[in-house]
């Protein structure tokens, strides 16, 4: 059956990201996620995958390693750009919305992932 209200309980999360629905997460924060660059995003993630499946192409057809590291930079720029683009929503929406809550686990959490995203 394909009514929304009957889809599978481990894409409720997804889903709901997906129509916009405001909902919690398991973790301890208390707002909601609402992007306006998620079409924007997954584009750009699309298009990083299909740009590293051509490299491991080149690779498996034996190209010349310094044509594959310039396709690995510009795989990585892409990478790095859509991680920007998470990152400012992520900061007018989700942490603006948690400071107004005085949430302060997801600006903590946001401290970790950028701690982890600039290793």
């Amino acid at each position: 059956m394909s009514d929304a209200r009957f889809h599978e309980p481990e894409h409720d999360h997804a889903w709901m990201h997906e129509h916009g629905v405001p909902h919690e997460h398991d973790h301890a924060h208390n707002h909601t996620h609402t992007h306006e660059n998620t079409r924007a995003v997954l584009n750009r993630l699309s298009r990083a995958i299909g740009h590293l499946q051509s490299v491991k192409r080149m690779v498996e057809e034996g190209r010349d390693c310094s044509e594959v590291l310039v396709q690995i930079a510009a795989v990585r720029s892409a990478i790095d750009n859509t991680g920007k683009l998470i990152l400012q929503d992520h900061l007018k929406h989700c942490v603006l919305e948690a400071a107004r809550q005085g949430d302060q686990q997801t600006i903590d959490d946001l401290c970790q992932a950028i701690e982890k995203y600039m290793k």
